[in-house]
C-alpha cells in the first residue's frame, strides 16, 4: 500500500481494488486496501483461495470481469499474464496497474505497449500508456514489486525469520547434504516453529504448550468422540 500511494498520492477510498491472488499476500494486500476504504475484488483460480475470500468479505469475480470495473489492480499471484492484452482494452480510463506477487512478468506489459501510442514517466515509478485511443493506464515500478521499487521494500523485522530461514538451511545442508536426495526439499515443519518461538522471545510474547496429557490426546484417534 505504500509503495501505491508514495506512485500515485492517490486516494483509496471508494475505489474499486482488484487484488489477483489470495494467498498470503493478496489477503494481506486485501486486508489494507478495505481497511483505507477501498471496495476490494478478489480474483482467483483457487477453489478455496477464492471461497476464504469470499468469507472473509470480499467479492469474487474473473479479471474478465473486474477489468471492466476496477480502479487499481495489484497482482499478487506469483504467475505470468495475470493481466494482459483484453483487459488493458477493457480497462477504464485512468486505470492503475501494479504488482506485488512475482516478477514483472505478472502484468504483460509487451501487450500493453503495443495497444499504447505514447508512453510518458509522470511521477517517479509511474509510467502513463496512452492506448491509441486516447485512454490512459497507469503502471507502477515497470510491473515489477511495488513494495520493493516503489517504497522500503520489507521490514528488517520480517527479514530477520526469512534470512533466518535460509541460514538454518544451510546447516542442515552442511549437515545432511552428503545423504539428502538431490531435488529440492521443503524446510521441516518443525524448523518454522522453532523460528518462530525464537521469534516471539524476542518479542517478549510467550505461548502456552500442550501437556503430555494432551499430547497423548491429539494422536490418539481412538480417543475422544
Amino acid at each position: 500500500m505504500d509503495g501505491i500511494l508514495r506512485t500515485t498520492n492517490i486516494l483509496l477510498a471508494g475505489k474499486n481494488f482488484v487484488v489477483a491472488g489470495y494467498g498470503h499476500c493478496g489477503k494481506g494486500t486485501a486486508m489494507r486496501a478495505h481497511g483505507m476504504g477501498a471496495h476490494v475484488i478478489v480474483t482467483e483460480v483457487s477453489p478455496t483461495q477464492a471461497l476464504k475470500a469470499i468469507l472473509d468479505g470480499f467479492k469474487v469475480m474473473t479479471m474478465d470481469e473486474a477489468s471492466r470495473i476496477g480502479d487499481i489492480f495489484i497482482t499478487a499471484t506469483g504467475m505470468k499474464d495475470v493481466i494482459e492484452k483484453r483487459h488493458f482494452e477493457r480497462m477504464k480510463d485512468g486505470a492503475v496497474v501494479c504488482n506485488t506477487g512475482h516478477y514483472d512478468c505478472e502484468v504483460n506489459l509487451n501487450d500493453l505497449k503495443k495497444l499504447s501510442g505514447n508512453v510518458r514517466t509522470v511521477r517517479t515509478n509511474n509510467e502513463e500508456y496512452t492506448l491509441k485511443g486516447g485512454k490512459r493506464i497507469y503502471v507502477l515500478a515497470k510491473g515489477r514489486l511495488v513494495n520493493l521499487a516503489g517504497a522500503e521494500g520489507h521490514p528488517s523485522e520480517v527479514m530477520d525469520m526469512s534470512f533466518a530461514n535460509q541460514f538454518l538451511s544451510m546447516i542442515r545442508g552442511a549437515r545432511e547434504g552428503k545423504s539428502l536426495e538431490v531435488r529440492v526439499h521443503d524446510i521441516p515443519k518443525e524448523q518454522d516453529q522453532e523460528l518462530a518461538m525464537l521469534k516471539l522471545g524476542t518479542i517478549g510474547i510467550s505461548i502456552d504448550a500442550l501437556t503430555k496429557q494432551q499430547l497423548t490426546y491429539r494422536d490418539d484417534y481412538l480417543a475422544g468422540t
